[in-house]
């Protein structure tokens, strides 16, 4: 029996987590298709096309998660207006649905995801614990976000992308392209700006038991138990290839970093050679290339890179 055929399981498992589909075939790949030959804000061969068709956005993504919860404005957001404690897949599948849209998608569709997200933002605002108010359309909120993803994304494919170079001022420049239209008044450009909007940030940053509380569902979210141990694998590696600082915060000094990410080396290897090539990679291709036919069923298993 082929390796492919013993992990299709596991594909459909990560594809339904995903996409709400075991096929992976979800709406906004098929929004994606369309219309052929549209140009979007990114094609073939930019940096942010790469890293986000990569499997190492599963390190990345846990790990902004990670992040963002170190701002309390950002994170009380997040605790008092989103459902992703009762409906973390959702969550996630929203969260996807942003990236593949404003990174595969036409102009049209970009303008349309982004306008929907601005437009829930402005309803979430309210007092923080601490007596701050707080409102997801602040900028200075909207940039922690932004650049905690940007560098997560980063740093996980760095560590444990195999599709090829990436140059990391083009990374972050092209991912300045969806922070500006996002709100964020001036998104680094490149690695040395991402590092100095770091710096400015750190004494708004604190760790406290929402925060523990926080990073708790994260690394034991209630996945389907087969998927479990291969995402703790995962987010063991999010946690080690954290900043030093955010680490020190955080009063963490994981032992055994490189194993940890050794591990979800090997456990994003055999994740890429079971799933096919991201269906929303490859919409985005066949609508710039004019084809019609793109919402092509995965039935290719990917090499391992």
């Amino acid at each position: 029996m082929a390796a492919s055929t013993l992990l299709s399981p596991l594909a459909a498992s990560v594809r339904e987590v995903l996409s709400g589909r075991t096929d992976g075939q979800s709406d906004i790949a098929r929004a994606i298709a369309r219309p052929t030959g549209a140009p979007g804000w990114f094609a073939p061969g930019d940096a942010i096309w790469t890293v986000h068709g990569s499997v190492a956005t599963f390190v990345g993504g846990i790990r902004s998660l990670y992040l963002q919860a170190l701002h309390p404005l950002a994170l009380a957001g997040v605790d008092r207006h989103s459902s992703y404690r009762e409906d973390p897949f959702g969550r996630l599948q929203r969260t996807g649905a942003f990236i593949a849209a404003t990174t595969y998608g036409s102009t049209d569709l970009a303008e349309q995801t982004v306008g929907a997200i601005r437009g829930m933002h402005r309803r979430v605002q309210g007092t923080a614990s601490d007596g701050r108010a707080y409102s997801a359309s602040d900028p200075r909120l909207l940039e922690w976000v932004h650049i905690s993803l940007v560098d997560s994304m980063l740093v996980a494919y760095q560590h444990l992308g195999h599709d090829g170079g990436v140059d990391a001022d083009a990374y972050v420049a092209d991912m300045a392209v969806v922070g500006r239209r996002m709100g964020v008044e001036e998104p680094p450009g490149s690695q040395a700006e991402l590092a100095e909007r770091f710096a400015g940030f750190r004494s708004e940053l604190r760790v406290d038991d929402l925060v523990t509380q926080t990073h708790q569902f994260v690394t034991n979210a209630p996945l389907p138990l087969a998927l479990r141990p291969g995402y703790r694998v995962l987010a063991r590696a999010a946690w080690a290839s954290q900043p030093d600082w955010a680490l020190q915060m955080l009063d963490s000094a994981p032992r055994a970093a490189a194993l940890d990410v050794a591990a979800a080396d090997a456990a994003l290897r055999l994740l890429k050679f079971a799933l096919v090539a991201s269906p929303a990679r490859m919409a985005g291709e066949a609508r710039l290339a004019g084809r019609e036919d793109t919402a092509a069923e995965p039935d290719q298993p990917q090499g391992t890179g």
